[in-house]
């Protein structure tokens, strides 16, 4: 299917409202929360996303100044009421998940909780203490949506000061206020939680994990001292960057430096057993609390806590200074650490020539697990740093992989009887908590990802977004219509979460079809992501190839020589109509020069008008003289 991200993102909303926000037994409108997986910390803020996200990261979505609200966003969100009432109701939302979210028996302070997002094995139902076990992906999203909310909460502010009276005025200022303080404690917290979650794993080659390692790097059967010497050497720059700047412990550098090592860094799925306290940045019990998450780094608490921090380094962001000094200072800490785990997975992803490691499907990790979503997860990562770095190298090879992917995870090929692949999609592929067993009574816990389809869909268009050759990023728009018409399927198609996701037995022909009279935020929120970063991609100017580039640049030099031959015969004063057309051939030009390098195509058929008309002069002029 055609993806139409503006009038999706609409439909997105009306379909949000149609659920959320419904009559209460009290025949009064009122917001509700949860859905399919219940109420918690990390569900909240992806259902709140859903109406934030878009409305401060793309302008023409923006709802904070009532006067510039679109026709068809007013219309979208009519349910809230005028454009005015709509910055209300979201400031309401926006205190009611802090309170929510906070613990009113110790000072308000933020709570990050899997809550009922936690999964156990077997049939052992997680207790409350281990429901209120903080996770990575909670500290992510609240990053995205406190940042959000101090966008929209920053705008809203100052549209409405001008429109309310001297009391009106002073009460409105301190509520938000109020608010603004509690969203940066939130994010000061989320941000102090990412920090405490990062982990460098130093391993031996000849451990278990060691050998995980190298037997997923070495696609030439080389020995594992060459493999090791290698990949150190190609690591060399990071470990010193490492060693430097990240705030280690002696023994620690010594062993980040030992090229004899291996080593692997990102994200834990909590804060790390013995990792730091931050006492002094004010992250309330984030900052002190004893973690317990082994020190191993998970590919998707890993790719989670990326995109989490880019949001911290986004435009708006640094425009609009949300960020106080505390807050500066850790966000260079998680500059730092995505950099780090950006560059180690990149690297090792691409590590030979021949055969790449991330070409080897399914990725292994380091305790042994494999999964092609682990293979996502690292090719998610490799086109993030491509992205950030606005790089195309190995674009094309990358691409390959997506596309092989797509077809394993049963996006563009058919799911057989009882699909293994289709368990990718639902219940998603379970990451064992390792560290989890010494908070709850010895049983571990475990978190399902679910999310293989808009995640495929979501770096493809990413890719799509820096891709220059023509062919590719066609190979890329391709594989992403198709995979959206794979999750446009999997929507619910009636009942009051009509609209919303994921509905995915029938598509891949699961054993038990899913409840779809609630949805799944979790999903439904990484549509909304996907949505937001097409626009973004759409709006952008088409890849201008340097052979069209080429060509543009040839055609307008014929096209300027000619135009100089016809202007020798007219002179300045001349109010003939070869004068006028000759002008109007000329601004042709000058337009078709403005555009070359970034719309060589547009400024291609320019000049071949231009030279078409100039022909046509040419001919007259000659057939003029035959007849004298």
């Amino acid at each position: 299917m055609r993806i139409r991200p503006r009038q999706q993102l609409l439909d997105l909303w009306r379909s949000v409202l149609a659920y959320c926000y419904r009559e209460g037994e009290d025949g009064k409108k009122e917001w509700v929360w949860g859905g399919r997986d219940g109420s918690n910390s990390i569900s909240d803020a992806e259902q709140l996303l859903c109406l934030l996200y878009p409305a401060t990261t793309l302008d023409t979505f923006g709802v904070d100044r009532p006067d510039n609200v679109a026709t068809d966003v007013a219309t979208a969100l009519a349910p809230l009421g005028t454009d005015t009432r709509i910055g209300s109701f979201l400031v309401d939302r926006i205190e009611e998940y802090l309170a929510r979210h906070s613990d009113a028996e110790n000072d308000n302070e933020p709570v990050f909780a899997m809550g009922s997002y936690l999964r156990a094995f077997e049939d052992y139902t997680p207790t409350d203490k281990a429901q209120s076990i903080e996770i990575v992906d909670s500290y992510s999203m609240s990053l995205s949506l406190c940042i959000a909310a101090l966008r929209f909460v920053r705008g809203y502010e100052q549209s409405m000061s001008g429109l309310l009276r001297d009391e009106a005025k002073a009460q409105f200022q301190d509520r938000m206020t109020a608010v603004r303080q509690q969203l940066g404690r939130r994010l000061t917290a989320a941000m102090t939680g990412l920090v405490r979650s990062f982990v460098i794993h130093i391993t031996e080659p000849e451990s278990p994990a060691g050998q995980a390692i190298l037997g997923m790097v070495n696609q030439s059967d080389v020995p594992d001292a060459e493999i090791v010497r290698s990949l150190s050497a190609r690591l060399g720059r990071l470990r010193v960057r490492a060693a430097n700047e990240m705030k280690l412990a002696p023994h620690e550098m010594r062993e980040i430096a030992n090229d004899r090592r291996l080593f692997e860094c990102g994200w834990g799925w909590g804060v790390v057993r013995d990792s730091e306290k931050l006492k002094d940045v004010g992250g309330g019990h984030v900052a002190i609390a004893e973690g317990h998450a082994e020190p191993r780094p998970y590919l998707y608490f890993t790719m989670v806590a990326l995109d989490g921090v880019l949001d911290l380094y986004s435009q708006r962001t640094i425009e609009l200074d949300l960020l106080d000094a505390t807050q500066l200072e850790l966000a260079n800490e998680l500059q730092l650490r995505m950099e780090l785990a950006q560059q180690y997975w990149s690297t090792v992803a691409r590590f030979v020539n021949e055969k790449w490691p991330l070409e080897d499907i399914p990725w292994r990790t380091s305790d042994g697990e494999e999964s092609d979503y682990y293979s996502l997860v690292v090719t998610a990562i490799l086109i993030q740093d491509l992205v950030r770095r606005d790089s195309t190298d190995d674009l094309e090879r990358t691409v390959g992989v997506l596309d092989q992917l797509a077809r394993r995870g049963r996006i563009t090929s058919r799911p057989t009887v009882e699909d293994q692949a289709a368990r990718l999609h639902f219940p998603g592929v379970r990451l064992r908590l390792a560290g989890s067993e010494d908070i709850d009574g010895g049983q571990q816990l475990a978190w399902y990802v679910p999310d293989f389809a808009t995640l495929l869909l979501k770096r493809t268009m990413q890719a799509a977004s820096v891709a220059v050759e023509v062919s590719v990023r066609d190979q890329l728009i391709g594989l992403a219509e198709t995979t959206m018409d794979h999750i446009d399927k999997r929507a619910m198609q009636g009942g009051p979460a009509a609209g919303l996701w994921d509905d995915s037995g029938p598509v891949l022909g699961l054993p038990s079809p899913l409840p779809t009279d609630k949805p799944s935020w979790f999903l439904t929120e990484r549509v909304m992501e996907f949505l937001v970063g097409a626009y973004d991609t759409f709006r952008r100017p088409p890849p201008a190839p340097q052979p069209m580039i080429n060509r543009a640049q040839e055609l307008l030099r014929e096209a300027d020589d000619l135009l100089n031959q016809e202007r020798l015969e007219v002179s300045e004063d001349d109010q003939s109509a070869k004068r006028a057309e000759l002008d109007r051939i000329e601004q042709s030009l000058d337009r078709a020069r403005q555009l070359w390098r970034l719309r060589p195509g547009t400024a291609f058929s320019l000049a071949v008008g231009a030279l078409e008309q100039l022909d046509e002069l040419a001919n007259a002029r000659e057939d003029a003289i035959r007849i004298r």
